[in-house]
């Protein structure tokens, strides 16, 4: 999404709440705290098993009309291995960091480009497995992670794994090699650095990935693809020793995570996961999920990860902590707050259809975490009415943080789950999308002090472009915190004040 607002203005004045004042209207400042709670991020299960997990190729297969070739033969144009075909489309495996793991993708574009692109996710998971699970020395396998998306802006100084090294001509470029052609001088070969003898050869297998899928050559990126899964699988499969009784050598990819305890999970591969997560299964679903009765508070709509990890960030949620999400769509903030933080989350959504989808999305999640070689953290979801509940009312004493995505709730939902906030303990969050109290930056007096909101504690933050899914400009979310020594001291002063009126009087 993109929007003329880039940013936001910063507040006008620093921000101030007087003595009888719960709440600001003004953007708190950004947190500079950015400690990390020591978590257990192993996954002490191996990554095979569940026949049922919904695959990349199940994905794209379901949906093989809406598909074309991308990749094809430059030394055989009439070799058809990359069409799409009901029954015989091309394929690559890649290697996952757990044991036993691995997933097939289809080797097709999508014709709408918005739609999920399998060779880009493939891409993308390869150079998050090299850049987070390798040392640098087995990175250096593979070759330098490339930082750029256009290969002509590349500096390649590595030899590429082609089976067409005559690759068609195009343009020819300017300068003093005007008689070679741009994509002739990505195969020039460039002179390399000396390497020292103790350090591998760097065979810029990376490089030759990415060059491939940008010449639309197939059998070059099968084969460099073959190269770098052999490399993953010894790496997962150490050979075994020659004494039979000796201990064999773990899976060096998965033995990654454990030096994730004292540092955190790397913000690149819980994105990485939660996108593959939801590529697979809910993105086949978003046209059913667009049925709904517009202006209702069914309206569906979702935060972005990068929303929500600012939000659970913010809330320091541990793994001892309760996430409640009340309209809990197709569960993708529930599933994150479990994975990014180790947490307990439930979700509950009343439509059938995302409830549905929730439901099968966190099977597959589970499954999808153990191919990482990670852990989550319990998850529990329910189709039903929140107001309605049992388990929302026993559950939500004892919860953290409650986020409620209610940006078109009516008001009088609204109205409606407020007295259930009394249940929550001191210290408690709300996250909403539109405020629980009256108005912001409202003086507490003696006609309201009786409220429900007065119990919180209401800060506005605001998020940019992109960060939700209903519109391409920026908001304000809120975040509510039960404050009811705050509270009590308010109350008290008034309670001094009219004793001291009464006093006079008499």
């Amino acid at each position: 999404a993109s929007s003329q607002q880039k940013t936001l203005p910063s507040s006008p004045e620093p921000i101030y709440r007087t003595s009888r004042s719960r709440s600001t209207s003004h953007f708190a400042p950004a947190e500079n705290d950015s400690s990390i709670f020591r978590r257990f991020w192993f996954s002490e299960e191996d990554g095979g098993g569940n026949g049922e997990h919904f695959s990349s190729e199940k994905a794209v297969k379901m949906l093989l009309r809406t598909y074309c070739a991308y990749f094809k033969n430059p030394d055989d144009p009439q070799d058809r291995t990359f069409k799409p075909d009901p029954s015989r489309y091309p394929t690559v495996e890649l290697q996952y960091p757990n044991t036993d793991s691995s997933e097939i993708f289809i080797l097709l574009a999508p014709k709408d480009k918005d739609h999920y692109n399998p060779i880009y996710d493939v891409e993308k998971t390869l150079y998050t497995i090299v850049e987070h699970y390798l040392t640098p020395i087995q990175q250096a396998q593979f070759g330098p992670i490339p930082s750029t998306d256009t290969i002509a802006d590349s500096d390649d100084d590595g030899p590429i794994i082609s089976s067409s090294p005559s690759p068609r001509r195009t343009h020819t470029s300017s300068g003093s090699e005007s008689s070679l052609t741009d994509i002739e001088l990505l195969f020039k070969p460039k002179p390399k650095p000396k390497q020292p003898s103790h350090a591998p050869q760097n065979t810029n297998l990376l490089r030759a990935v990415q060059r491939a899928i940008h010449l639309r050559d197939g059998p070059a990126f099968l084969k460099a693809m073959d190269k770098i899964n052999d490399i993953l699988k010894k790496l997962k499969y150490p050979a075994l020793p020659d004494d039979s009784f000796a201990k064999t050598d773990p899976n060096v990819l998965k033995q990654m995570v454990h030096s994730w305890t004292d540092t955190g999970m790397p913000k690149a591969v819980l994105m990485r996961i939660i996108e593959e997560n939801y590529q697979r299964n809910v993105g086949p679903h978003v046209q059913k999920l667009k049925q709904y009765e517009a202006f209702s508070s069914a309206v569906y709509g979702e935060l972005m990860p990068s929303l929500v990890y600012e939000i659970l960030q913010l809330t320091k949620l541990k793994e001892d902590s309760l996430f409640l999400d009340l309209g809990s769509g197709v569960g993708n903030v529930v599933v994150q707050a479990s994975l990014q933080t180790g947490c307990r989350s439930y979700g509950i959504e009343l439509n059938p259809t995302p409830a549905k989808v929730a439901r099968d999305m966190v099977s597959n999640f589970k499954f999808r975490c153990r191919m990482w070689g990670v852990r989550v953290g319990d998850i529990e979801l329910e189709e039903g009415d929140m107001l309605q509940s049992p388990r929302v009312n026993e559950l939500i004493s004892q919860a953290d943080v409650v986020l409620v995505d209610n940006k078109v709730f009516e008001q009088s939902l609204n109205e409606q789950l407020r007295p259930k906030f009394l249940d929550l303990k001191e210290g408690a969050y709300v996250i909403s999308l539109a405020p629980f109290v009256p108005s912001l930056n409202a003086r507490v007096t003696e006609r309201n002090v009786d409220d429900i909101s007065a119990i919180f504690d209401v800060t506005e933050r605001p998020y940019r472009s992109g960060a939700v899914s209903w519109g391409n400009s920026g908001g304000t979310y809120y975040i509510h915190r039960v404050d009811r020594a705050g509270y009590a001291q308010i109350r008290e002063r008034f309670e001094s004040s009219r004793g001291g009126r009464s006093t006079r009087r008499r």
